[in-house]
Parts: structure tokens; C-alpha cells; sequence
């Protein structure tokens, strides 16, 4: 019995319509293009060629204000070597995560994804979620939340990434 509901899924998700432009490991990355801190529109496509993390953020996020200072530090360290980290706030209104950034300053593209377009492209539905890049432009991880130690899995992650 197992094994006809099992066929039976099988067909039905198989029948079933992919999104278009939606992420998923392996695939590659959603082209996108937002407005910046500094007001300039900056693209995913700018940085073809660079691992490239993308973390979805928010200011009222607990586990994202925990590990801002920890992708900064990352960011820091490894931008002189292909590495590009893109951090894009999710909030309909900017002026929050404008006033946290005050408190929290990085050095990493801000962008602001006020419509949940991109988002919505990358299936973001946990804050933070976070998605790293390959050189060619191919999703290589997608990771949902964050906790202390988390950071670690993207260490590897990015290491891995910038090898090849």
C-alpha cells in the first residue's frame, strides 16, 4: 500500500507546475535588481564571477540582529578574495532598518526588497534566510534561520565556493 501512495505522489508532483524564477539548490540564482542604501539600483548580475551570499533580513528580527555583526565580520575578511555579501531587508517601510543600521553600521550592499519581489523569488518565508552563490551564478545553499553557530555552516560553505 505504502508504495501505490507512494507512485501516486510521485505522478501527481511530477504532473505539477514548476514556479518559474523560484530558487532552489543547485539551480541557478534568480536575476533580480533592487535600490541600495545609497540609493543606486544594484544587480545580482553585477557579480557573476564573485561566491555571492544573499541574506534576507529584517530589523525586528532577533536571530538576523544576532548575526549582522557576524556577516560583517565575513564580509570583512574575505571581500578582497571574490566574495560579495548582499544583505536585502524585507520590510515595506525602509526607515526601521535604516535606524538599526545606524546602530549596527556594515559595509556590505543593503538593498531593499519593499514589494517582497525578490523574496518572493528566493521563497523566503523564515527571517533570516540566507543563499550562497556560486562563481557561475548556481544556488549552492540555502539555509533558513539562524542560531549561534550557524555562521560556521557558511564558513564552510563560502570556503568550499571560493576553491573552485
Amino acid at each position: 500500500m505504502k508504495n501505490v501512495i507512494a507512485g501516486i505522489v510521485l505522478s501527481v508532483s511530477l504532473a505539477l507546475p514548476v514556479a518559474a524564477g523560484t530558487a532552489a539548490n543547485g539551480q541557478p540564482a534568480p536575476a533580480f535588481d533592487l535600490p541600495s542604501r545609497d540609493g543606486k539600483d544594484v544587480s545580482l548580475a553585477q557579480y557573476k564571477g564573485d561566491v555571492v551570499m544573499i541574506n534576507f533580513w529584517a530589523s525586528w528580527c532577533g536571530p538576523c540582529r544576532q548575526e549582522m555583526p557576524l556577516l560583517e565580520s565575513m564580509y570583512k575578511s574575505y571581500s578582497k578574495h571574490g566574495f560579495m555579501l548582499i544583505a536585502v531587508n524585507v520590510e515595506p517601510d525602509t526607515n526601521a532598518a535604516n535606524n538599526w543600521l545606524k546602530q549596527t553600521p556594515v559595509t556590505f550592499p543593503v538593498l531593499y526588497d519593499t514589494k517582497s519581489r525578490v523574496s518572493s523569488l528566493y521563497d523566503v518565508s523564515v527571517m533570516p534566510s540566507t543563499v550562497m552563490i556560486d562563481r557561475k551564478g548556481n544556488i549552492r545553499m540555502i539555509h533558513h534561520g539562524y542560531v549561534a553557530g550557524d555562521e560556521n555552516q557558511y564558513m564552510s560553505s563560502l570556503m568550499q565556493l571560493m576553491k573552485e
